[in-house]
């Protein structure tokens, strides 16, 4: 066997293991930090010795074993070690050989929800969060985290060391909270996978709609955080909001990379099976019994637009009652934009209009582009173009993504009386 194939091969094997090794390792060390390097550790003892030796059976539980050893070791090698490392050497070395396997199997569960929720921490940004857990959950490299959210990999960078020392700043415990506190801190685990699925869903800057590779990994996460959270009914809401978007994904780009607003989606390419896990998993929130919280609104919104086969048939009613649910719950002007554009649907665009006009004070959407793009919609919708342009050129000044910002433009363009801009309102 060639080394590249044993590279690519250890590279899969990290993207697997890498989390549950790290999540076994914090529980013991203590230190996320630590356990990661203990973890590289073993990552760079597999690509120095699997090339020659084959990879293992049990590939995991040999990483463990070698980051196990190279705690040990250090210690042995260096005395000069501070007394809390001595410590953490000291542990290894007193309890008897772990059976390896069982550590990855039986503890893995809620090793790994203790090391979302210490990845996911509030003390941290949201910037930091996301990309701590990208990187510790993900198996991404700071160059992959870099490209996906484009920024300096030296930014992503530091916003990993300063996450991991404010956590050892901060003295955060690596544990799951339990009671009132689970269900606040929940919140902020959920809103970190949502954070990069809606980044790969509709880039907030590029030159790309949109990053597949990161709604990927948010469903990824979302599944696993769902196997390990089961009696949770917003985690299974928000799993279920994440698979029925991402069968749209497809639909939502046309032939130039141009956005397919959803009423202009193909939706024979919408993938089915992603549509049947979404129904599922939605199905299985609603089955707890619980009120249901924003992330099962949401998704049921969602499943609205997933039943219909045709954009005729979308039960536009439903969606208004369900989003004035939500506000009620979460009170937000995005919400209500976004239930105005579900009014518009069910009765007409000038009851929209109407309540969006009431959301012209709130500073929020200031700098909102949807608000802006919106309203040029309904505007135009009820032949008042002249009006509609500047709305549209307003939303255009305030993307950051080029794709959109194009699009938007076209319509400005449109509604000004353009002649060469007509038909390019693909949406």
């Amino acid at each position: 066997m060639t080394t590249d194939p044993i590279h690519r091969t250890i590279e899969a094997v990290w993207r697997i293991e890498s989390a549950k090794v790290v999540a076994v390792l914090a529980r013991r060390t203590r230190d996320l930090g630590l356990a990661e390097d203990l973890a590289h550790d073993a990552l760079v003892a597999a690509l120095e010795q699997w090339p020659s030796s084959g990879v293992p059976q049990r590939p995991g539980a040999w990483l463990l074993a070698a980051a196990r050893r190279r705690a040990i070791d250090a210690h042995r090698r260096d005395r000069a070690f501070d007394r809390r490392r001595e410590e953490i050497a000291a542990r290894f070395e007193a309890e008897p050989a772990p059976d390896l396997d069982a550590a990855l199997d039986d503890e893995v569960g809620d090793d790994l929800l203790r090391l979302i929720f210490t990845a996911c921490h509030p003390v941290l940004s949201a910037e930091a969060r996301c990309a701590l857990t990208l990187r510790l959950l993900g198996g991404l490299t700071t160059d992959e985290i870099a490209r996906a959210f484009l920024v300096a990999e030296s930014t992503v960078a530091q916003r990993i060391v300063r996450a991991k020392r404010t956590l050892v700043d901060k003295q955060v415990p690596f544990e799951v909270p339990r009671g009132a506190e689970l269900m606040a801190r929940l919140a902020t685990v959920l809103e970190v996978v949502y954070l990069i699925f809606n980044e790969g869903y509709a880039a907030t800057a590029g030159d790309d709609w949109m990053r597949p590779s990161l709604c990927e990994e948010a469903l990824r996460l979302g599944r696993i955080l769902a196997e390990l959270a089961p009696a949770e009914p917003e985690v299974h809401g928000l799993v279920a909001l994440m698979e029925i978007q991402a069968s749209r994904s497809r639909a939502r780009v046309g032939p130039s990379g141009e956005p397919v607003l959803l009423l202009e989606q193909d939706r024979a390419r919408w993938d089915q099976l992603l549509i049947r896990r979404g129904l599922a998993a939605l199905a299985r929130a609603e089955g707890l019994g619980e009120a249901p919280g924003p992330y099962v609104l949401q998704a049921a919104i969602a499943a609205c637009h997933a039943r219909a086969r045709t954009a005729a048939e979308t039960d536009w009613r439903r969606i208004a009652a369900l989003y004035a649910e939500l506000a009620r719950g979460v009170p937000s002007a995005v919400v209500e934009l976004n239930r105005a554009m579900a009014v518009s649907m069910a009765t007409g665009p000038a009851d929209g209009l109407a309540v969006i006009d009431r959301l012209a004070d709130d500073p929020s959407l200031r700098d909102y582009p949807y608000y802006f793009s919106a309203r040029g919609d309904l505007l135009a919708r009820l032949g008042r173009p002249a009006e509609a342009a500047p709305a549209f050129a307003r939303a255009a000044e305030l993307t950051r993504n080029a794709r959109e910002r194009a699009w938007l433009l076209a319509r400005a363009r449109e509604c000004a009386g353009d002649p060469a801009a007509a038909g390019t309102s693909e949406g």
